[in-house]
């Protein structure tokens, strides 16, 4: 290969120009000549003047560097100018009135909280008060508490006696007092009063009384004077369905059900059948909640009217009925089906949580010592554990009687009866209403008792029979009246969109 130099010949074969040039015999071009000034300079360009003083510590270099540092900071302190005091005019100290007003200029009062109470400092067209001007009007909010009155929450607020109240009278001809929910936000003004001795007058009020009212309180030449504001409600119920998926419970609320208003579903639904054997992944929920919605953007949450569930075999529908204006007559109150029948089950096998220490039959008396009928079972259970009613029913008796000891006794119809003894308190009376689950009593050891137990007996026409053996399911149809209004609700809830 060529290669051409700076002098335009070209070379051959190689990369050294001198070597090729000698060995094709051609005049050889010395470099320019240096002089010792450029190989000073070099010299001076290649040490390192500033090296690290942290690496290589006692090498030349690093004693070098020692060196140049040492000479810098030299250099520096002979060069600086030195402390010197500046002299100048220094102003006479301040004290009262003038300390106030130039401390009022200063940062240091906004930490301290402005103590001087001075906003500016005065100047010739400032001309101080005699005292403050009070605001033409005060707006004010409060709050009606837990148990509270509006006359004494206006009060609290700073509204006279007599204002306060004509106010709450005024509010007594239009809702209830007691109605009104706790935690309602009250937005009041407060006028221009003749004097500092007497209250400020109430000029306007505002509050929400009700759901589906406003009412506002304004004075005139005459008094105060109250203004209704009715507020549009729609109280279409709200449906939602869904798969049930890998848990009822996170399927519904994904869907937005609330978590109270699944709760009674669940109850609803384990009152028919197992929510964790007979429920599966591809079933559909349908629930129809009681919703109301403002005019004003908001919206309240009732309770569960309907619950549904679509299984591929059957269809579950529950309707809640009897818990609502006319529909209560104190007999039917709950969970219907389709067919206008409600079934209520037992809340467990036994009224209290334990276990049997003692059967129904002949067995010796572990007190009298001779053998006798056991007319119940003996639960053993901790002192003190809560005994419920194992179906609904009226107490027909509740107090102590020989050796049951404290023993309460429900009759639940159809010539259906039982009684609980040995009990150390007793949670109802004689002649209510219990239902099912309720708390009659808690366990104890009165009367003939060797221990902290419960004795259960059951009746049928007057015969005591084995608890065991008897299932405490009741079915109650509706026919009638009762029966056509049922109906009509079923249709009705059933018509109601999905969202909707």
């Amino acid at each position: 290969m060529f290669v051409r130099d700076e002098t335009g010949v070209e070379l051959a074969g190689g990369t050294n120009a001198r070597t090729l040039g000698r060995a094709f015999g051609r005049a050889f071009v010395p470099d320019h000549a240096t002089t010792p000034l450029d190989t000073l300079r070099e010299t001076i360009a290649r040490i390192d003047w500033v090296p690290d003083l942290g690496s290589r510590i006692g090498s030349r270099d690093w004693w070098r560097g020692l060196v140049t540092c040492s000479a810098l900071c030299a250099a520096t302190w002979m060069l600086s100018p030195g402390f010197r005091p500046l002299t100048g005019t220094v102003p006479p100290p301040l004290a009262g009135a003038e300390w106030d007003e130039s401390r009022a200029l200063a940062i240091s009062p906004l930490a301290l909280g402005a103590d001087t109470g001075r906003h500016m400092a005065a100047n010739d067209l400032v001309a101080p008060l005699t005292e403050a001007p009070e605001r033409p009007t005060v707006e004010l909010s409060a709050t009606l508490g837990e148990g509270d009155a509006i006359d004494r929450v206006l009060m609290r607020a700073g509204v006279g006696r007599n204002d306060a109240e004509a106010a709450a009278g005024l509010v007594a001809q239009a809702v209830d007092p007691h109605a009104i929910k706790a935690g309602t936000r009250i937005a009041l003004t407060l006028g221009r009063r003749a004097d500092r001795t007497v209250a400020r007058p109430l000029e306007t009020l505002d509050f929400r009384a009700r759901f589906d009212l406003g009412l506002t309180l304004s004075r005139a030449a005459s008094g105060l004077t109250m203004t209704r504001k009715p507020i549009a409600v729609d109280d279409t119920p709200l449906r939602i369905q869904g798969l049930v998926g890998s848990s009822l419970y996170r399927s519904a609320r994904a869907a937005g059900v609330p978590a109270k208003i699944i709760e009674s579903y669940i109850k609803a639904m384990a009152s028919r059948l197992s929510i964790g054997r007979d429920v599966t992944a591809a079933d559909g929920f349908d629930l129809v909640i009681a919703r109301e919605r403002a005019a004003t953007g908001e919206t309240r949450i009732g309770d569960l009217l309907f619950a549904g569930l679509n299984q591929a075999s059957r269809k579950l529908q529950l309707v809640r009925f009897g818990a609502e204006g006319a529909e209560s007559d104190g007999n039917v109150d709950g969970w219907f089906d389709a067919n206008g029948q409600t079934e209520r089950r037992a809340v467990s096998g036994l009224p209290v949580l334990g276990r049997i220490t003692s059967s129904f039959g002949w067995r010796m008396h572990p007190l009298l010592g001779f053998t006798r009928m056991h007319k119940g079972l003996d639960i053993g259970a901790p002192y003190g554990s809560p005994i419920h009613a194992m179906t609904d029913g009226i107490v027909a008796f509740a107090g102590r009687t020989g050796g049951y000891g404290n023993f309460v006794k429900l009759v639940h119809g159809g010539g259906m009866a039982s009684g609980y003894g040995h009990m150390s308190r007793i949670a109802v009376s004689s002649g209510t209403r219990v239902h099912q689950g309720q708390v009659i009593g808690y366990v104890g050891s009165t009367g003939m008792s060797t221990g902290p137990h419960l004795h259960w007996e059951v009746w049928r026409n007057g015969t005591a029979i084995n608890p065991r053996l008897v299932s405490f399911s009741s079915v109650t149809a509706l026919s009638g009246d009762k029966l056509r209004a049922f109906k009509a609700k079923v249709a009705r809830l059933l018509a109601v969109r999905v969202g909707g």
